[in-house]
C-alpha cells in the first residue's frame, strides 16, 4: 500500500510517500481502507519532534511511529476475531493518536474503540475533519469548563479546527458565544452560530468591560491575567492552544491562580474517547455541528499541506483524500 513515511524529525521535506507493507488485522482489530484523513496541530508535532517535551512520548532520537496521521475516515475491509462493534463494509471514523497513528495510508489496522460509525450525512472527507479537533473542543467546554444552558462564553481563537468546531459546540449547549477572529474570518464565525464576533485587529477584547462565564483560549496570545479579569466570579478558563508563552502561563499560573480564588484557570490535553466520537456523532447528524473545511490535498501532496497547515491561517480543516 502507499503511505507517507518518515524517520527522522524535521521539516515537511523530511516526508515521503512510499510502498509499505498492508497491515494485517490482529485478534482485536479493525483493518480500514482510508478514504480520507486530516493535518492537526499534533500532526506537526509528531512531525517536528518540537516542543522537546513530545519527544518523550514520540522519540527521542527518532520518530517511534513512521507514519503519521490521526484523523481518519474509511470503510471496513475486515475485523479480528475478538471484534465485536463493527463489521466489514462498516463505514467509519477516527482517532489514531492513542494507537501508533499511521492515518497518512491507504489502509491501517488499529483497536475497534479507536474507531465509531461515521455520521451518515457526512462524506468521508467531512468525517475525517471531525474527531480530535472536535472532542478536543468538546472536552475543554463540557468536561473542564463545565458549560451550562445561558452561559456567556468567549472562544479566542475560531477560525481554525478546534475554534470552527468549539463556536458550534457552545451553541449546542445553550450558550450565548463571542468570537475572537481576524476580518478575513469574520463572515465564517458567523455563519457557524457565532452571536457576536471581535475582530482582533480593530479592537483588543481584553479592555472590554464585559466578562464572561466561560473562556477558551484556542490560539493567540494574551496574559493571563487578561484573561483572569475578564472572567465572571466563578468563571472558567481553559487553554487548549496559542503561542508558546500563552501555554506555559497557563500551566505553571493557572492552578495556583485557581487555588487563591473561585475563578478557574487551567489547560486540557485531549485524550482519544469512543464515547465522544459517538456523542459528536449524534451532534453532525443532528445538523448542529458541521465540519468546516479549508483545503483538500491528494495522499502525495502531504508535505505541502504540512507547509500550509503550520502557517497558521486556515479557515477550517485541512483535509487529505487518498
Amino acid at each position: 500500500m502507499k503511505a507517507i513515511v518518515y524517520h527522522k524529525y524535521g521539516p515537511p521535506d523530511v516526508l515521503e510517500l512510499t510502498e509499505v507493507e498492508k497491515p494485517i488485522p490482529e485478534d482485536n482489530q479493525v483493518l480500514v481502507k482510508i478514504h480520507a484523513a486530516s493535518v492537526n496541530y499534533g500532526n506537526l508535532v509528531l512531525l517536528k519532534g518540537e516542543p522537546f517535551l513530545a519527544r518523550f512520548a514520540f522519540g527521542l532520537l527518532k520518530p517511534k511511529y513512521s507514519i503519521p496521521g490521526g484523523d481518519i475516515a474509511g470503510r471496513v475491509e475486515a475485523v479480528g476475531k475478538d471484534v465485536k462493534q463493527f463489521q466489514p463494509g462498516d463505514e467509519v471514523f477516527g482517532d489514531l493518536s492513542r494507537c501508533g497513528w499511521g492515518g497518512f495510508a491507504e489502509y491501517v489496522s488499529v483497536p475497534e474503540n479507536a474507531l465509531a460509525l461515521k455520521p451518515a450525512n457526512l462524506s468521508f472527507e467531512e468525517a475525517a475533519a471531525v474527531p480530535m479537533a472536535a472532542v478536543t473542543a468538546l472536552q475543554a467546554l463540557r468536561d473542564k469548563g463545565k458549560i451550562q444552558p445561558g452561559q456567556k462564553v468567549l472562544i479566542n481563537g475560531t477560525s481554525g479546527g478546534v475554534g470552527t468546531f468549539a463556536v458550534q459546540i457552545a451553541k449546542s449547549f445553550g450558550a450565548e458565544v463571542t468570537a475572537v477572529c481576524s476580518t478575513r474570518n469574520l463572515t465564517i464565525v458567523r455563519s457557524i452560530g457565532a452571536d457576536h464576533a471581535i475582530d482582533y485587529t480593530k479592537e483588543d477584547f481584553t479592555r472590554r468591560a464585559e466578562s464572561y462565564d466561560l473562556i477558551l483560549a484556542a490560539n493567540g496570545y494574551q496574559p493571563i491575567s487578561a484573561y483572569k479579569r475578564l472572567l465572571s466570579p466563578n468563571g472558567n478558563y481553559v487553554m487548549v492552544g496559542g503561542s508558546g508563552a500563552q501555554m506555559f502561563q497557563a500551566m505553571a499560573f493557572g492552578p495556583w491562580i485557581s487555588m487563591a480564588g473561585s475563578k478557574k484557570m487551567g489547560t486540557i490535553l485531549q485524550r482519544q474517547n469512543q464515547k465522544d466520537l459517538v456523542f459528536m456523532k449524534e451532534l453532525l447528524e443532528s445538523g448542529k455541528v458541521k465540519p468546516v473545511i479549508d483545503r483538500s490535498y491528494k495522499l502525495s501532496e502531504v508535505p505541502e499541506a504540512f507547509r500550509y497547515f503550520a502557517e497558521g491561517h486556515s479557515q477550517g480543516k485541512v483535509v487529505i483524500t487518498m
